[in-house]
C-alpha cells in the first residue's frame, strides 16, 4: 500500500519508513535510506521480514450502543426475520430501550472495549454511529460518548444517525420525527462539533426516499456530509438517491439497480460493502459487484460492528468476508478498507504510505499481505501506530 512499490499492493521490500512528528518522513528500500536515520531513531520496530500496511480505517459502525441482541439472534435461527422482529418492537428499537437507559460513562466505557479490540487488530480511524437514541437527548449522548474515546489514540468521525427507525412515541407522526431530526438534532449536532456527517436508513422498515433526501439536505446545510444505508433489504432507489443528495457514500446496497450504480459512479459516490451484515442476517441477494466495477464505483468495506446484524469488532474477518462472499480480490478489499475508505471519511492524509502523510500504520507478522483476507480472523497486528504514537 505505498505509492512507489509495484504491484496490486504497492509492495516495497526490504523496506523502511522513517516517522517525525506524527508523519512520515520517508519511506522507502533500506538501502536507499537516509544515512544515519535508522541507526539513530528513538524507537525502531523491526517486523523481521513481517509487513507494513496503512493503519486500517473502518468507515461505517455503531461502535456506541447498550445492550445486546443475542435472544433475537436466537430467535431469527429459529426462523422469525429480521423485518419481523423489527415489526415486533425489536431490532433497532430494543437497543434503542438499551441505549436511552444507558449512562454517558456506560456508554463510553462500553464503546471503549470494543474500540479496543479493534485496534488490536489494526484500526487506527473508525467512523461512529449515533442512531440508538431517536430522541435528541440521547442521540447527543451517543455522539458524545463517540467523541470521548478518541482519548484510544485512535482517529474517530462521528456521524449522526438520528433518522435510524421510527421511535414509539413518534409513531403516529412519521413526519414530526423528521422535523426534530432535520430541524434539532442536525443543527445541534453541527453547532456542537459533534458530529462530521448525517446518515439516514432509507429502507421499508426505516425512511421513504422523500425523508431521507430531506435529511441529507438538512445535513448539507448545516455543513455536515452525507452517508446513506441504501438498497439494503429492497430496491428504494437509495443508490441514486445518494448519488443524487452528493452523499459521499451508500452503504450495504444488496438490491441496488444498474441504474443506481451508474448513478453513483458518475457522481462518484462510493459504495460501502458490509459483509458482516450480508453475512449475520443469512442474506442470499450480493451487492452488484460487476456493476459497481464496471461504472467505476469505489468498493469500500467496512465492519458494520453493531449488535443486531453485525456483531464483530474483528476487521481481518471482515475483508475474508468481504473475498470469500462478495467475490472481492484480497487487494481490492485493503484497498477498501484503507484508501478508499479514507476518502469517504474526507481524510486525504491516510489510507496510503505516502511520506508527508499522517503516520498511521498497522504491522503484521505475515508473509504476503493477502494472508490479511486469507486467514479468518487471523492473528493481532504485531504492532500498531496511529498519528506517530504506538498503540499496541
Amino acid at each position: 500500500m505505498s505509492d512507489i512499490g509495484s504491484g496490486p499492493y504497492g509492495t516495497v521490500r526490504d523496506a523502511v519508513v522513517l516517522v517525525s512528528a506524527g508523519h512520515i518522513e520517508w519511506i522507502g528500500h533500506e538501502a536507499d535510506a537516509p544515512e544515519g536515520a535508522v541507526s539513530s531513531a528513538r524507537e525502531t520496530i523491526d517486523l523481521d521480514g513481517g509487513w507494513v500496511t496503512p493503519g486500517l480505517i473502518d468507515c461505517h459502525t455503531h461502535l456506541v450502543f447498550g445492550g445486546t441482541r443475542a435472544v433475537e439472534w436466537e430467535r431469527r435461527l429459529g426462523g422469525v426475520s429480521y423485518e419481523e422482529i423489527a415489526h415486533q418492537g425489536g431490532g433497532i428499537l430494543s437497543t434503542v430501550r438499551a441505549t436511552r437507559d444507558a449512562s454517558l460513562d456506560e456508554l463510553v466505557r462500553s464503546a471503549r472495549g470494543r474500540l479496543g479490540r479493534m485496534i488490536d487488530f489494526g484500526t487506527t480511524t473508525v467512523e461512529i454511529k449515533s442512531g440508538y437514541g431517536l430522541d435528541l437527548e440521547t442521540e447527543l449522548r451517543m455522539l458524545e460518548a463517540a467523541c470521548s474515546v478518541r482519548d484510544t489514540g485512535v482517529t474517530v468521525s462521528p456521524t449522526l444517525l438520528g433518522a435510524h427507525a421510527l421511535p414509539p412515541e413518534f409513531a403516529n407522526d412519521r413526519s414530526a420525527f423528521v422535523d426534530l431530526v432535520c430541524n434539532e438534532m442536525i443543527p445541534q449536532a453541527a453547532a456542537a462539533r459533534l458530529a462530521d456527517a448525517v446518515d439516514a436508513f432509507c429502507e421499508g422498515i426505516g425512511f421513504t426516499p422523500a425523508e431521507c433526501e430531506r435529511v441529507l439536505h438538512a445535513g448539507s446545510e448545516a455543513g455536515l456530509a452525507g452517508r446513506l444505508h441504501a438498497d439494503q433489504l429492497s430496491d428504494l432507489g437509495g443508490g441514486a438517491l445518494a448519488a443524487r443528495a452528493g452523499a459521499r457514500s451508500a452503504d450495504h446496497l444488496e438490491y441496488t439497480s444498474e441504474a443506481g450504480a451508474r448513478a453513483m459512479g458518475e457522481a462518484g459516490c462510493a459504495a460501502v460493502l458490509l459483509p458482516g451484515a450480508f453475512y449475520f442476517l443469512g442474506e442470499t441477494q450480493k451487492p452488484p459487484i460487476e456493476s459497481f466495477r464496471s461504472h467505476g464505483v469505489p468498493l469500500v468495506v467496512a465492519t458494520d460492528a453493531n449488535p443486531g446484524s453485525s456483531p464483530t469488532t474483528q476487521p481481518l474477518i471482515t475483508l475474508n468476508q468481504a473475498c470469500v462472499l462478495l467475490g472481492l480480490t484480497p487487494a481490492e478489499a485493503l484497498a477498501g478498507m484503507t484508501v478508499l475508505a479514507a476518502r469517504v471519511l474526507g481524510f486525504d492524509d491516510r489510507g496510503v504510505l505516502r511520506a508527508g502523510l499522517r503516520a498511521d500504520l498497522a504491522c503484521w507478522a505475515i508473509d504476503d499481505p493477502s494472508e490479511l483476507s486469507y486467514w479468518m480472523g487471523g492473528a493481532p497486528a504485531s504492532a500498531v501506530v496511529a498519528g506517530g504514537h504506538r498503540l499496541r
